[in-house]
């Protein structure tokens, strides 16, 4: 009901909306959401696009929150505005931008386009290694987990993430109405040949996921949980129960944020 009256505003108010590709490191931002006396990704975009436009009247909206210090390779924002946009609007974002966030894309919508309802997947890599302490350079990508892992107990552990289930035991502190059954079309865990670097590891890890939404800290409780099975602190028939029924205390912890992306976003067509 909210989501609709906000919509109709935005429609009378604005004329023309363009939806935003966009990706940043996100190190050194209290994650996506304007927060007070915080430096987050939205706050940056927003204070581009004001200078941009020249004071001109506009509104943003993200497709999702993103918590501190996560990532993303292609994320995206709605801007609505009361005159189109320029030919050099994308370079001129980006000639003003911070360095680590920048626009890749963008595409004129109609009013009815919903950027948080039209959301068809999204899909997340978590990046993480083991058994060594890394370069410094790393940890604003990568999560280095100083214990030996069994990596293969780990990937039959993901594969009991796929398809549908209750995630109310990956859920930070879930409210007694929230929905927790999910269906999630990919979850594996693979050698990781994407993000490489001379400062890199020599072998590390991407946790794969993707499905229509995720809950709180979900992925991350995911990543917690597989760690601990990769310490052998529990078996594969203990992960699998705890998407069964609700346990007292989730099976995982709350990974740390730097090791997750945003990888990709789609929209239903």
């Amino acid at each position: 009901m909210i989501q609709g009256f906000q919509n109709q505003f935005m429609q009378n108010k604005y004329n023309h909306f363009y939806l935003i590709g966009f990706q940043y490191l996100g190190f050194r931002y209290h994650g996506w959401q304007k927060q007070p006396d915080q430096k987050t990704v939205h706050s940056m975009i927003d204070r581009t696009v004001n200078y941009v436009l020249e004071d001109k009247p506009f509104k943003t909206l993200g497709s999702g929150r993103t918590d501190a210090m996560v990532s993303s390779t292609n994320s995206y924002f709605e801007l609505f505005a009361t005159e189109p946009l320029g030919e050099d609007f994308l370079a001129l974002m980006n000639q003003n931008l911070p360095s680590d966030i920048r626009v890749i894309s963008l595409e004129e919508v109609d009013a009815h386009f919903n950027i948080i309802q039209d959301v068809q997947e999204k899909e997340y890599y978590y990046l993480f290694s083991h058994g060594e302490k890394v370069h410094p350079f790393c940890v604003s990508l990568l999560t280095p987990v100083l214990d030996e892992l069994n990596i293969t107990l780990m990937q039959k552990g993901a594969e009991l993430f796929q398809g549908t289930h209750n995630f109310i035991n990956f859920c930070y502190k879930p409210h007694a109405d929230i929905q927790a059954e999910r269906t999630l079309v990919k979850s594996e865990i693979v050698v990781n040949e994407e993000f490489t670097a001379n400062f890199f590891p020599e072998e590390s890890y991407i946790f794969k996921i993707r499905g229509k939404g995720f809950m709180r800290y979900q992925v991350r409780l995911m990543m917690g949980a597989l760690i601990r099975l990769g310490r052998e602190e529990f078996d594969l028939a203990y992960l699998e129960k705890s998407l069964k029924e609700p346990m007292e205390k989730s099976p995982g912890f709350i990974a740390p944020a730097s090791g997750l992306h945003v990888h990709q976003t789609s929209f239903k067509a």
